[in-house]
């Protein structure tokens, strides 16, 4: 039973992504040799604004001083949440050392990146949430610089919304940059406008940002090449077709692009969340309607199979990006699931939660990537080194199988400084 159907294949942004390809080049390379003239020049162009690139200290102040107090007290409590899970993370990786041998000694050793750069959206929705999850990550990783940009708009006095710049302030950025797609992602990347070379480049962005990242990706490190959002619900006969409803429409009013599925094992719940979508989604104002309606009409999916074990399988095998269980017997789900970005268990989560407040990290694989990767968190933002100290009592055996390995790849060099160590 599936209304409406979705054909599952190449990722909605796939194609788009693959024609911006040469022009997004020729951008970057436009920017690398001409530098901040350049970007200001594309800023112009692509943003329309004339006004300051970078953001001063006075404005953001003023700014601060414009948001409500209520709206300050509600990006404070998300916050604390975000910092202490991401800094609980920090808090699993330790530094260790082992002796393998006697005499060899190996350890590893953790350094965050020296910088990092968020790339924070604009456009139709000014992404708070976004401001919070990167820069606080990578401050609570230890990062000593971290710069965000944001495309500026002109009913903002600075460029860039207070809200945002308010988040921005409390989360610790150093440096805000009222610039937007390609020419930002190249500012962080090329170290433009005073800033340090960015070692990490993070954040959300429209297809134009996923490209430069993911052209720039070895020159600097990216968080993922991120594709739609999206959100898949596993529901049994217990859970309510309203509430479910409510948050198959909560990820589709993203837009036209995302993909949005329902996994049951109920005939009648499937019927019934099918009935209630369309009421959900004409209750919105527009835009948002006319978003939410194109998304399910165009990649909404019912999904119905036997029992839960078919529902667990359906959901490891499209590896979602937000993956939600309002079923019975949550202990067994939170065993059994192998593949999301992330994992809201009962009817009292909510993707929302997550990708405003509730303190994970809502920078997650999307387009089935949650098979092989996990979301963004402090590990992006820190350096596992390894280093090892040889004492003489380790020296013979380990020289002798070096040189014997060595031998054997035809590397003769390589046997020589083993066997040079061994002499002594």
């Amino acid at each position: 039973m599936t209304e409406p159907m979705l054909t599952r294949g190449v990722s909605p942004d796939a194609r788009p992504v693959e024609a911006l390809g040469p022009a997004v080049a020729r951008m970057l390379a436009e920017i690398e040799t001409g530098g901040e003239a350049a970007a200001r020049a594309l800023a112009r162009r692509f943003d329309g604004w004339e006004g300051e690139i970078v953001v001063p200290d006075a404005a953001i102040d003023a700014a601060c001083a414009r948001v409500p107090d209520a709206l300050k007290e509600a990006i404070a409590w998300a916050h604390e949440n975000i910092r202490r899970f991401a800094e609980a993370q920090r808090a699993t990786l330790t530094e260790m050392q082992v002796e393998l041998r006697p005499g060899l000694v190996a350890g590893q050793k953790l350094l965050p990146v020296g910088s990092a750069g968020a790339y924070v959206p604009g456009g139709r929705y000014s992404h708070i949430a976004s401001a919070l999850m990167t820069v606080t990550t990578a401050k609570a990783a230890g990062v000593p610089h971290v710069a965000a940009v944001s495309p500026p708009r002109r009913d903002a006095p600075a460029g860039v919304p207070d809200a945002i710049l308010y988040t921005l302030r409390l989360c610790g950025a150093d440096q805000v940059l009222a610039i937007g797609g390609v020419q930002g992602v190249a500012a962080m990347a090329f170290g433009l406008f005073g800033l340090p070379r960015a070692d990490v480049l993070v954040g959300p962005g429209n297809p134009w940002v996923t490209e430069a990242k993911r052209q720039l990706f070895g020159r600097v490190g990216i968080d993922m090449v991120a594709g739609p959002t999206d959100i898949l619900i596993l529901a049994d006969a217990g859970a309510d077709p309203l509430t479910v409803a409510w948050d198959l429409v909560g990820q589709a009013e993203h837009g036209p692009n995302t993909p949005c599925w329902l996994v049951t094992d109920s005939p009648a719940l499937a019927a019934a969340v099918r009935a209630a979508v369309p009421a959900c989604i004409a209750s919105l104002p527009e835009p948002n309607r006319t978003a939410a309606s194109e998304a399910w009409a165009g990649l909404g999916e019912i999904i119905l199979v036997p029992d839960r074990d078919g529902m667990a399988a359906e959901a490891d095998r499209i590896a979602p990006e937000h993956l939600h269980v309002q079923a019975a017997d949550l202990p067994w789900w939170q065993a059994r699931l192998r593949c999301y970005g992330s994992l809201f268990l009962g009817p009292e989560a909510t993707v929302a939660f997550g990708d405003k407040a509730s303190g994970p990290n809502h920078v997650l694989p999307t387009s089935g990537a949650a098979r092989y990767t996990g979301g963004l968190s402090v590990h992006k933002f820190i350096r596992a080194v390894t280093w090892q100290r040889i004492a003489p009592e380790a020296l013979p055996r380990l020289a002798e199988v070096t040189a014997t390995i060595s031998r054997e790849e035809w590397m003769e060099a390589h046997a020589r400084t083993a066997d040079l160590r061994a002499r002594r």
